[in-house]
């Protein structure tokens, strides 16, 4: 089966592991990069060996779309939307970073552009990826706890977030645009659609616009009650950055996921342990093994999507419902009320 070829739209922070997954994966060729400061894009080109590198993203789509079988944009949510419906007019396949887009009426426009180009938009929403978390879901699938009626899914932390990507202290909105698409998007991924919300938000750093605290109470249509908070204002015992952790009930026992990816599985007969460690590739960085892990083997399943060979999970339609459930929650939390979907 031949390379498919591709370029990378961006190579800010992520490109920088977005990258080298995708050479652990195999079966493509980097052609191009595109960045607004050359300058960065330069260094990349030299560490990967990419041939041609533009300042320019229409220059690159110019000269090289008749050769491109899709892009990867990694770039700041507000470019999501229209670097798409550019690549998706030259007929490209496209792969985009999460959050999908900054409103609910700009992913669906997403949506539209690539429909009607006839390409696929895939969204690179990688925590659904992540070790423990696939081990999470083999546990529950396998009836060890049973039926589960109840969850909690929780990212708080006091990680210096803001430190590495200081753009994010001007977001208005914050903590549910850029870690609530990646926890409501594993709710879903365990427990199904979501029938309706209830959320209430917090800013507790006086240095950021948007709220560093939220919490959303969720009733999943299978009737299971799941409760996902997330916080960079918390200051705990232990640290989990950037681990998720999670409680799930059964009728028969329950599953934790605690810290160091260690899962306990509780039944009447006792407490067994399980483990989902991350893949430790050479180019990742160990603090962040969990995510950067991850990216293979979402950009696997992707892969698998734009060569007809599997199902890609996180398709623009899959994820435009996990969009819908942030800004429900943004909606709930405004007007104080639970949101019906």
């Amino acid at each position: 089966m031949k390379n498919l070829k591709f370029a990378v739209i961006g190579t800010g922070f992520w490109a920088n592991y977005q990258i080298p997954a995708w050479f652990e994966v195999g079966g493509v060729e980097l052609l191009a990069l595109y960045n607004r400061t050359r300058s960065k894009a330069d260094v990349l080109a030299q560490q990967f060996k990419v041939p041609y590198v533009y300042d320019r993203v229409e220059d690159l789509l110019d000269r090289h779309s008749p050769e491109l079988d899709f892009v990867d944009i990694i770039t700041d949510v507000d470019t999501h939307a229209p670097l798409t419906a550019l690549a998706a007019s030259y007929g490209l396949d496209v792969i985009c970073q999460k959050p999908m887009s900054t409103g609910l009426e700009a992913a669906r426009n997403m949506l539209e552009d690539s429909r009607r180009a006839n390409v696929r938009l895939l969204i690179h929403e990688n925590f659904r990826w992540q070790a423990p978390i696939r081990k999470l879901q083999e546990i529950i699938n396998s009836g060890a706890i049973g039926k589960p009626f109840k969850a909690r899914l929780s990212f708080c932390s006091g990680f210096p977030v803001f430190a590495n990507q200081p753009f994010l202290a001007d977001l208005e909105q914050f903590i549910l645009t850029d870690i609530g698409s990646h926890l409501l998007d594993v709710c879903r991924f365990l427990f199904g659609e979501v029938a309706s919300l209830y959320c209430q938000t917090r800013r507790v750093n006086p240095r950021i616009k948007g709220e560093d605290v939220a919490n959303v109470l969720m009733q999943m249509r299978s009737g299971l009650s799941c409760y996902a908070e997330m916080s960079y204002a918390s200051i705990l015992e232990k640290e989990a950055f950037p681990q998720t952790l999670a409680v799930v009930e059964g009728e028969t026992g329950s599953v934790v996921l605690t810290h160091d990816f260690q899962l306990r599985i509780s039944t009447r007969q006792g407490t067994v342990l399980a483990e989902g460690n991350p893949t430790l590739y050479s180019w990742l960085d160990p603090a962040y093994a969990v995510v950067h892990s991850s990216i293979v083997d979402c950009n696997r399943n992707l892969l698998a999507g734009l060569r007809g060979t599997g199902r890609a999970e996180t398709t623009a339609e899959d994820n435009f419902e996990t969009i819908r459930l942030v800004y429900a929650a943004y909606e709930s939390a405004a007007r104080n009320e639970v949101v019906y979907l």
